[in-house]
């Protein structure tokens, strides 16, 4: 296997979680009696450029396709998240109705919602037919594909170039990352900007997030190895953003480097000589992840089996993909997990791939009274306390297990 960015052979294994199906590959009753198909998660670090990345075992129009089940509007925290960052955009970089924004994996408009509202002219590109019309359905237009550099080309030709270009949880979603790059370097405008968000490669070592890596995730990215990737596409990243979203995320901005429009941040500078400091560009930095996240598992299993034996009821809430990729590792089943929660109503009355458990709605959690909850999703742990004590949740106790099994609310 050879890095993605730089070419390079890859050596070193950072990560091995055994194999497991891809995380939103969500079952029916119907694919149920199906073989799933399983591929190994193992993630690699190029010791040329520090990219940390999976080994691809399978194309990204199998993971993103026409059952795609990521809805990014079902979390109230996350549509805030997007407003606030169209509000700071339209301030910052002066957008108005003569701007065009594009927003990279638009998902179900979510983002772009905020824009049209405001009355900027704005394009979507979103691969995964669910979510594109759900978009469409808020009005917003979507171009439905991948974006490439061919892509990129044929949006120009028709006069759709960028004067603000978003992508929210893009960059480690794509295979192709170089091409991808130079892609949005090709959208902007002269002085357009783009800003993109991914959770940061610092905060998933030091905080044991091991549950992020999964089939979806190709890459995992530093602050040092983006500034090389962007710069390598011909974008200068002029500021950093260290913010709280996914467990922490950076948020980066940049922009075509003839643009004299954009000076640079002294955020740029100061977190790059943190990684640096940090250790991220050594072996010894990625050294423990693995043990951790054994560690981890183990303490899953000894509390679901404690729990059941001791006669709590245990349900999960959040059936995204950092959930999966726990309970897979840890081989978990419906006879320790009752069932998982989601807000979504495309996942429920699905199965979690692997694990095969069941997707109830929030009210059927509640309704069931289990004596202990486990918050897949804990990013969103406060959110999820909230909604289920609104929904008349009491007696219960909620649990996450990232980075190690905390008890950390009871209702």
């Amino acid at each position: 296997m050879k890095c993605r960015h730089c070419d390079v052979d890859l050596r070193f294994l950072m990560l091995d979680l055994g194999a497991s199906p891809p995380s939103n590959a969500y079952l029916t009753k119907v694919t149920m009696r199906r073989p799933e198909k399983y591929f190994p998660l193992r993630v690699y670090v190029c010791e040329n450029c520090w990219l940390v990345q999976a080994e691809a075992y399978s194309r990204a129009a199998e993971l993103f396709n026409e059952e795609y089940a990521y809805f990014s509007s079902f979390s109230n925290e996350w549509v805030r998240h997007a407003d606030n960052l169209v509000a700071d955009a339209v301030s910052r970089f002066g957008l108005g109705p003569k701007s065009h924004v594009i927003e990279i994996a638009s998902n179900d408009g979510y983002l772009l919602q905020h824009v049209q509202r405001r009355g900027i002219p704005c394009l979507g590109i979103e691969p995964t037919a669910s979510t594109a019309a759900v978009a469409r359905q808020k009005g917003i237009e979507v171009v439905q594909e991948f974006l490439s550099m061919d892509l990129a080309q044929q949006l120009v030709q028709q006069g759709r170039q960028a004067d603000f270009m978003v992508a929210i949880n893009v960059l480690a979603h794509v295979p192709e990352i170089n091409d991808f790059a130079q892609a949005c370097g090709h959208l902007l405008k002269q002085d357009g900007v783009f800003t993109c968000e991914f959770p940061h490669l610092y905060r998933l070592i030091t905080e044991k997030q091991f549950d992020t890596v999964y089939h979806e995730h190709f890459s995992y990215l530093s602050f040092k190895t983006t500034v090389e990737i962007f710069a390598k596409a011909g974008l200068r990243v002029f500021d950093v953003e260290e913010i709280g979203t996914h467990g922490g995320s950076l948020r980066v901005s940049s922009c075509r480097t003839d643009s004299k429009s954009h000076p640079t941040n002294p955020r740029v500078t100061a977190l790059l000589e943190r990684e640096r400091a940090a250790g991220m560009f050594s072996r010894d930095f990625y050294h423990g992840l693995q043990t951790a996240a054994e560690k981890i598992k183990d303490e899953l299993l000894l509390f679901l089996v404690h729990s059941k034996a001791s006669g709590n009821q245990v349900f999960g809430y959040g059936a995204a993909a950092k959930g999966n990729t726990l309970l897979n590792f840890a081989g978990v089943k419906p006879d320790l997990l009752t069932a998982v929660a989601d807000k979504s109503t495309f996942k429920q009355g699905r199965f979690l791939p692997g694990t095969r458990i069941p997707i109830v709605s929030p009210a059927d959690l509640v309704s069931a009274k289990p004596t202990r909850v486990l918050v897949l999703a804990w990013n969103l742990r406060n959110e999820v306390a909230a909604e289920l004590r609104a929904l008349g949740l009491s007696n219960c106790e909620l649990y996450t297990a990232i980075p190690q099994l905390e008890m950390y609310e009871r209702l």
